[in-house]
């Protein structure tokens, strides 16, 4: 791929939630068998590079390498760590050279689309009795991702917006399970409503500043006055939708889902 970021994140903007992002990455890597002992880990769609450091921490023997797409992102992930191997690429293309112990995509696979053939290729990728570790936001249908897509489509922005991809909604945990099965045995999967406690004004924006927004942010960053009415706007919908209360706080429920399956 080429080495510009289709999409600019913002480190910066990313870990402004870092400890609300945290918890369901760590909710997942406690699931991890216990009698696990991977050679190889790949993080693909690693981010800030935080959850493949702690991997090469809990597995100090392992080969751990880290995949993401951001080469902003995949600058401060090789400052945090120089123990992992960290790689810019694309998810959708990757095929690793050796089979995999562990695969961890957390928070990475609701932005590739075609999930019925995508998760039962990463499976094959894995080793017998390797492990594939997902968490995907359900996040398509919640309030502040329809407002979003909402606002998007009306004021003078629309046209710049139209046809900008954004996540897509999940398929059902059964047809995730149906389509690992065929590889995979001890296939758990599960869902969890987090209902995260915000602070700040505009709070429920901020937090979708740092992942969500970013296409949208990308495709008007050559046009600051839609930029800012666009943000403006859907930063009024969502303060109307999740209003700050008297003690400072702002409540925003955010399901996700998690699966894990082992390679037979």
């Amino acid at each position: 791929m080429s080495s510009a970021d289709p999409v600019h994140w913002d480190p910066d903007t990313y870990a402004r939630f870092e400890a609300e992002r945290d918890r369901a990455a760590l909710d997942l890597l406690v699931r991890l068998p216990d009698d696990l002992d991977p050679r190889i880990i790949w993080d693909l769609g690693c981010g800030d590079g935080h959850h493949a450091s702690m991997l090469k921490r809990r597995y100090p023997a392992a080969g751990v390498h880290g995949l993401e797409q951001s080469a902003t992102m995949l600058a401060g992930a090789g400052m945090r760590d120089p123990a992992v191997h960290w790689h810019q690429g694309d998810i959708g293309a990757w095929d690793p050279e050796h089979p995999v112990d562990l695969i961890l995509a957390n928070a990475s696979l609701q932005w590739l689309g075609e999930h019925e053939v995508l998760l039962p290729r990463l499976a094959t990728r894995l080793r017998p009795g390797g492990v594939l570790a997902v968490q995907m936001p359900m996040a398509f249908e919640t309030r502040h991702h329809r407002l979003m897509r909402e606002v998007a489509a009306e004021g003078p922005w629309a046209g710049a917006l139209q046809g900008v991809p954004t996540i897509a909604p999940l398929l059902s945990p059964e047809v995730y399970f149906d389509g690992l099965s065929a590889t995979c045995a001890d296939i758990d999967i599960w869902s969890t409503t987090y209902l995260h406690a915000l602070k700040g004004d505009d709070a429920v924006l901020n937090w979708m500043a740092g992942t969500a927004l970013r296409p949208y942010l990308t495709a008007l960053a050559d046009t600051p006055a839609l930029k800012a009415g666009y943000l403006e706007a859907l930063g009024d919908a969502l303060n109307r939708a999740f209003p700050k209360r008297s003690d400072g706080v702002t409540l925003l429920p955010f399901p996700r889902l998690f699966l894990l399956a082992r390679a037979r």
